[in-house]
């Protein structure tokens, strides 16, 4: 063999192993499906939004079938507000026990310890992350609204 070919063939492979390793291929976006209880409806936004394994659901409030405020105060309504929470999710293929995050907004704040004290009897295993802030003003009038996120999907 002569020299110079074998010089070529070093280098050649050499350069071949110096050569970057092909990028990872990304991972699809996840699905996302805007989901409403109503299609109908003609509020500006939807009851849920999947996104993969996640569901995120648009504020609830105490409001019963008809859409009108529950009377009897913050307990009234904060049981209602999580019946509605329960009746999104499970439509949605989710329960309370996958909620992994809430957010409370409380038109009073002083009334937190009267909500929470509603709000564990429907988290008795699995307590979800969660934030609470006074408001100056909710939707209706309520006293409380709850945002929840939840897993679907991963059983």
């Amino acid at each position: 063999m002569n020299r110079p070919a074998f010089v070529l063939v070093v280098g050649v492979t050499l350069l071949g192993a110096c050569a970057r390793p092909p990028a990872p291929a990304q991972p699809a976006a996840p699905e996302v499906t805007y989901l409403l209880a109503d299609p109908a409806s003609t509020l500006p936004f939807s009851d849920a939004v999947r996104v993969g394994h996640l569901l995120f659901l648009s504020g609830q409030i105490g409001t019963d079938s008809t859409g009108a405020l529950v009377a009897g105060g913050i307990e009234a309504e904060t049981r209602q507000t999580l019946e509605n929470i329960k009746a999104v999710l499970e439509r949605n293929g989710s329960s309370m026990d996958k909620v992994i995050k809430c957010t409370a907004m409380l038109l009073d704040i002083s009334e937190w310890g009267t909500m929470n004290g509603i709000y564990v009897t429907y988290f008795p295993v699995h307590k979800p992350a969660r934030s609470a802030f006074g408001a100056s003003g909710l939707a209706l009038g309520a006293r409380l609204e709850l945002e929840c996120w939840a897993t679907v999907g991963t059983d």
